[in-house]
């Protein structure tokens, strides 16, 4: 490790889902625990703000949507570099392997900027070889390998061990299931979430084994979720509650997870938050890749189709689901044999 230098303001940016954001985490506490009293910024997306909630280390946000269209998108870089100017930040570390990501870094006039290596590197006055062949924290934490020596953790949400539960539940006695995924993922043709059979059949069975089922999601997830709620056997049986856009924040969900049996969902959002609480998570892959996205651990099980030697294949081989995406007809009887 360098000579330890003390950063007292940090601008860290990352810019993606909240997804992004948790994976994120282990950069923040690893710094925090390395320059106890810095004050750390985190520039992000705006749909990402909840991250505050879940990490209270970040003291600031600063949102910005670089990923406009048109001119709306040159205002957005603007106006976060005016913010930036204001602060008088020592360092700055950011993700993203774009070209473009040293270029913003240089035009912070910070006087160090770190990222990973790229074309344009040579603005960044510390650089580090992305290796992208791994969980995606351990990658993000690659960047600040140059400053810090401290082993990457798991992300880790601060819960509140008090939490009461909602609906009389008790600690450890159901399974929480989110079966969407963001609208956005599903309009770029991004598609990781088994068809409606898969979840009905799933929930069906857990129910008649005896499990208490409580079913999650988002406005982004009421079209999958009223059709599984449709069928009056699921909804009838009162094994089976219906807490769809009850949660009144991620921060909600996180403390109800953690003090779930276990939680089975798709590649999303909430994987990464049933990851951040350590709770036994059966994450549901298609066509992305398990060894960057879920750690690897005894709690988190990768429930895939293992016939097919086509994936992954989205990001390194495609951009958007193929028009079979036989990646997704999986059998849910993997997960009623681990629970």
């Amino acid at each position: 490790m360098a000579q330890k230098k003390e950063y007292k303001n940090i601008l860290l940016v990352n810019w993606g889902g909240i997804g992004d954001e948790i994976l994120f985490m282990p950069v923040i506490s690893s710094l925090k625990e390395i320059f106890n009293d810095c004050k750390i910024t985190l520039a992000l997306e705006p749909r990402s703000a909840s991250i505050v909630q879940l990490c209270p280390d970040i003291n600031d946000i600063i949102k910005a949507d670089i990923k406009a269209q048109g001119i709306k998108k040159y205002l957005n870089i603007l106006k976060f570099l005016t913010q930036v100017w204001r602060k008088n930040f020592d360092i700055v570390i950011s993700s993203g392997k774009s070209p473009l990501v040293a270029v913003l870094l240089f035009l912070t006039g910070i006087k160090e900027r770190m990222g990973f290596k790229s074309k344009t590197s040579f603005l960044l006055t510390k650089s580090v070889e992305l290796n992208k062949n791994q969980y995606a924290s351990n990658m993000y934490h690659d960047l600040i390998s140059p400053i810090c020596n401290l082993e990457c953790q798991l992300p880790k949400i601060a819960v509140d061990e008090n939490y009461l539960l909602p609906q009389n539940l008790k600690e450890n006695d159901f399974v929480a299931i989110h079966p969407g995924v963001s609208k956005m993922s599903i309009r770029k043709n991004i598609l990781k979430c088994p068809k409606l059979d898969f979840w009905k059949n799933l929930i069906t069975e857990l129910l008649e084994k005896g499990e208490k089922v409580v079913l999650f999601g988002t406005r982004d997830d009421e079209e999958l979720i009223s059709k599984i709620v449709a069928d009056e056997q699921i909804s009838s049986n009162q094994n089976f509650i219906n807490y769809f856009n009850k949660t009144k924040s991620l921060l909600d969900m996180a403390n109800i997870f953690n003090k779930a049996k276990c939680v089975i969902c798709a590649d999303s959002a909430p994987m990464h938050v049933a990851v951040g609480v350590n709770v036994k998570t059966f994450a549901i892959f298609g066509p992305t890749n398990e060894t960057k996205l879920l750690p690897k651990d005894d709690k988190f099980y990768v429930i895939k189709n293992n016939t097919l030697t086509c994936r992954p294949c989205l990001w390194h081989k495609r951009a958007q689901n193929c028009e079979q995406s036989d990646c997704l007809n999986i059998d849910y009887k993997e997960i009623i044999s681990k629970i």
